[in-house]
């Protein structure tokens, strides 16, 4: 698959092809807003002090799963023991298998943490195996790029080793809340359905000590993949 788009801080617009679709595209067209000259003239402020400024931003609790408590209370989220390292676009990943219906699970690669509460809708007699994945450290594979990935992944077959090869095609449905708490403010979200079918993000929230809620529901079409995506862009020449 492969695709660009317009995308402003107030609205996108984008397209993407796959194998098999018409090969002429798609133009796109767009009015993109000046940013206020006064505002864009204000100090940037660093990092560090995003993440230590006090939070301006709530933990979803309308999502059905985590009512009062946010999904990261480690009290009520212990770490997964049965992990597992599997590649996927060549990193690393801590994984752990989604081996219920429903549940909750935390999965750590070194000290940055992913927590995941889900609901799976299968379809039939599908058994499809999903996992859920953590990294943090140096992309190096076309280009080297500091990021932080929380990742719930359907893998190509039903062995663990699978989980992160490349994957097209799924039946499961999932509801699901993900969460984790990030060192970077650029954490993009992502959720993609069978056929490679972009999907509309519901909920996405950020708060200014880092942490950061993807909330899905009521999906179209089978989970492929369905991501937090943090680019550390600070750390790139260091």
């Amino acid at each position: 698959m492969a695709g660009s788009g317009i995308y402003t801080p107030f609205s996108s617009i984008y397209h993407h092809s796959k194998r098999g679709d018409p090969e002429e595209g798609k133009l796109l067209v767009a009015r993109v807003p000046v940013l206020d000259p006064e505002w864009s003239g204000q100090r940037v402020a660093t990092e560090e002090e995003k993440l230590e400024s006090e939070s301006t931003s709530s933990p979803v609790t309308d999502s059905g799963f985590c009512h009062s408590e946010s999904c990261s209370d480690a009290s009520s989220v212990p770490s997964s023991s049965a992990t597992f390292t599997s590649f996927m676009i060549g990193d690393p990943f801590t994984f752990v298998l989604l081996n219920e219906k429903e549940g909750r699970v935390k999965v750590c690669n070194g000290s940055f943490c992913c927590h995941l509460q889900y609901k799976r809708i299968s379809q039939g007699d599908s058994e499809e195996l999903y996992a859920f994945g953590a990294f943090a450290g140096l992309h190096t594979l076309d280009g080297d790029l500091s990021l932080q990935v929380c990742a719930l992944v359907r893998c190509a077959g039903s062995d663990p080793s699978s989980c992160g090869q490349g994957v097209e095609e799924a039946e499961t449905k999932m509801d699901f809340v993900m969460e984790g708490k990030f060192g970077t403010r650029y954490v993009y979200p992502s959720v993609l359905e069978s056929q490679m079918v972009i999907e509309e993000v519901k909920h996405f929230d950020k708060s200014a000590d880092g942490r950061v809620t993807l909330k899905h529901s009521d999906m179209t079409a089978g989970l492929v993949t369905a991501c937090l995506y943090g680019q550390m862009y600070h750390l790139d020449h260091e």
